[in-house]
């Protein structure tokens, strides 16, 4: 009995030091997933504040930044003309909301995005919208960026 439960604490305790590291490497603040979920989550805040402008600090400030949507644009200037010309008013912009989010990395300084995006808005201002994205985004030295945006 008392052989059995040394064997259980010492299986439970070889558990624990087994998944500390990855459960550490999650949940800190300097991971590079935590710090991309950060730039998500200060997009949807600056889109749902009515800021296209905060909302387009996410993405690198370039003329290779790329979106794609029904069209092709390149060059953060023009992405950032796409948002204030599709997106004119405070109903047409509605309340943003990201779920289902999933962050691989692609080495050091790259990242891929996944994840899922809702749109509330009346009917008037076009009705809810809905859709998938996938970003890419790269490490700079102001931190991680999205170059390439793919809505739809």
């Amino acid at each position: 009995m008392k052989s059995t439960r040394r064997h259980c604490r010492r299986t439970f305790l070889l558990i624990v030091l087994l998944a500390a590291p990855s459960l550490f490497a999650q949940s800190t603040n300097h991971s590079p997933d935590h710090q991309i979920r950060q730039v998500l989550a200060a997009q949807v805040a600056a889109w749902n504040r009515v800021d296209i402008p905060g909302f387009m600090n996410g993405y690198a400030n370039s003329f290779r930044t790329t979106f794609v949507g029904t069209v092709i644009e390149h060059g953060y200037a023009s992405i950032l003309a796409r948002y204030l010309r599709k997106y004119p008013t405070h109903e047409a912009m509605g309340r943003l909301d990201f779920s289902g989010l999933e962050v691989r990395m692609l080495g050091a300084s790259h990242a891929v995005v996944t994840g899922y995006f809702h749109l509330a808005r009346s009917q008037s201002a076009g009705g809810n919208a809905s859709g998938v994205f996938s970003l890419v985004f790269e490490k700079e030295s102001r931190g991680w960026k999205i170059i390439v945006d793919h809505t739809s």
